[in-house]
């Protein structure tokens, strides 16, 4: 909005819904998400109560309840911060490509940062946890980078379509990789195999602790690039010709993106359709405004990681379903829904 009061192009673009109707949203997701926080500390192979949860809080763990309470706070914790992560990156790479296919599992983002984190392992002997998250950034790089010079070539650029169909075939090719490289190591054939379905079972505190300021600063990178994403949705010309610097823009938000993706494959492993479903099912509901769509696709991605994660352990109880598996059974008949509404065609 200009100072005279009149709207410029990117903010005519942009307004279609009411803030106060998107603050009611906002909230309410919020609301929705400190629910399951609480369920997912209360429910698993044992139930425990309130008292229980209060107990493990003041530092109790003395009787088996409040043991199990210590280990679900942190596991719930890092489901919160992995499906803000991911459903924040899928924002974000869908409007820097401007592609409703985009999501770091069909771009093959993730399975570039698994094929690094597996290269690591393998062959250099990579044992630290910080070690594992840059090395899985820049395997998440390197994976979004050739997709996209790919993607870009031939007439046209880089299309939707020919955006997809690279990230389909890169992704096939790097998970043929990981085989390649995990069948001649039996041993760490079981950890990988266990690490590449995707899960947040095995988390504790120290290892949330090591990620988290890498997801910081890819959360920040990714607020910060709002505005330009409001610009790019418009088009390449118009937000040139409206002063914004559309390779500085693009590549500042792919960044944020690629950031968060790696960090959250190396403690989580890839888990699929988080950042695909979670911001078109935002925009439904708040409009296509990235200031609104970032925050809204990072709870709405918290709350839907936390919420497969609860139903996996009680779909198989004593055992559990891990979230990748309960994440894609929800996920794929969800986003075939949604492609389907007028509204969400295209971007």
């Amino acid at each position: 909005m200009t100072a005279s009061g009149t709207l410029t192009a990117p903010d005519v673009a942009i307004v279609r819904r009411p803030r106060r109707l998107r603050g009611v949203w906002l909230l309410g997701a919020l609301g929705v998400l400190g629910l399951l926080m609480v369920a997912s500390v209360m429910v698993g192979s044992r139930e425990v109560g309130l008292d229980d949860i209060v107990a493990a809080l003041g530092g109790s763990v003395d009787g088996f309840d409040e043991a199990a309470v210590a280990k679900r706070i942190p596991r719930t914790v890092l489901a919160v911060i992995a499906g803000a992560a991911l459903g924040m990156s899928g924002a974000v790479m869908q409007g820097v490509t401007r592609n409703p296919l985009a999501d770091p599992g069909i771009l093959g983002v993730n399975l570039g940062a698994s094929l690094a984190v597996v290269i690591g392992l393998a062959y250099f002997g990579l044992s630290s946890a910080t070690s594992f998250i840059w090395v899985a950034i820049a395997g998440a790089a390197v994976a979004a980078l050739f997709v996209y010079t790919v993607g870009s070539l031939g007439r046209g650029g880089a299309t939707p379509l020919k955006l997809a169909l690279a990230g389909a075939a890169t992704s096939a090719a790097l998970a043929s990789f990981v085989t390649a490289v995990v069948l001649p190591r039996n041993d760490i054939a079981g950890g990988v195999r266990s690490w590449q379905i995707g899960g947040v079972g095995g988390a504790s505190f120290d290892s949330t602790l090591q990620v988290l300021p890498f997801l910081l600063v890819g959360f920040a990178i990714c607020f910060l690039s709002a505005r330009g994403l409001n610009s790019l949705a418009l088009g390449d010309d118009l937000a040139a010709g409206l002063g914004e610097r559309v390779a500085i823009a693009r590549g500042a938000a792919s960044l944020g993106a690629v950031v968060l993706c790696g960090a959250t494959t190396a403690v989580t492993g890839p888990i699929a359709f988080v950042g695909l479903v979670v911001p078109h099912a935002c925009r439904l509901l708040i409009g296509v405004d990235h200031r609104w769509l970032l925050p809204f696709s990072a709870v709405l991605g918290a709350a839907l990681l936390t919420g497969a994660d609860i139903v996996g352990r009680i779909a198989a109880r004593p055992g559990e379903v891990d979230v990748g598996i309960i994440t894609a059974l929800i996920g794929a008949p969800f986003f075939i829904y949604i492609v389907r509404r007028q509204k969400v065609r295209a971007l």
